[in-house]
């Protein structure tokens, strides 16, 4: 089963793919989609849009898991994730992928089996799960690989 692990952004949107078959999970693509700062919001969404399009094309996941927001203080950044998550999953449905939604807490809790785990022990956790000789870089592409790693624990 080939999984598409988002995190969504504005400015950086983290993916990564991973085909997960028995108990074993292989990393196929990681990356970021980024949009410029100083672009009017429509623009960078089309952006997101067009090259999220392309990946799916290219990689044909068959699900599409997405990060849930979290965020306590910062409405504006809210409002603007909020946007990007809808874009993603507008594109996955329009591609008929199965869409799962995790939250941070989830996330945390399947790679490591603590839901308080810091940013350091979920790469860690998933540069050890794929075998990887280094963390995924930028953070954004290591928390939607650890997106797509969750997926495929929860469907054990």
């Amino acid at each position: 089963m080939r999984i598409l692990g988002i995190d969504p952004g504005t400015g950086i949107l983290g993916f990564g793919v991973i085909d997960y078959e028995g108990s074993k999970s292989i990393l196929v693509d990681a990356g970021v989609i980024r949009t410029p700062v100083k672009q009017a919001d429509s623009d960078r969404l089309n952006t997101i849009y067009d090259e999220l399009h392309e990946l799916i094309i290219e990689l044909k996941p068959k699900i599409m898991a997405v990060e849930k927001l979290f965020f306590a203080q910062n409405v504006t950044t809210a409002m603007s994730v909020a946007q990007a998550r809808g874009v993603v999953l507008l594109c996955g449905k329009q591609h008929k992928l199965d869409l799962y939604e995790y939250t941070p807490l989830q996330i945390k809790q399947a790679l490591t089996g603590y839901g308080r785990a810091d940013k350091k022990q979920i790469q860690e956790m998933v540069k050890a799960i794929l075998c990887l000789k280094e963390v995924p870089k930028p953070d954004d592409c290591a928390d939607a690989i650890a997106t797509a790693i969750c997926h495929s624990m929860t469907v054990r």
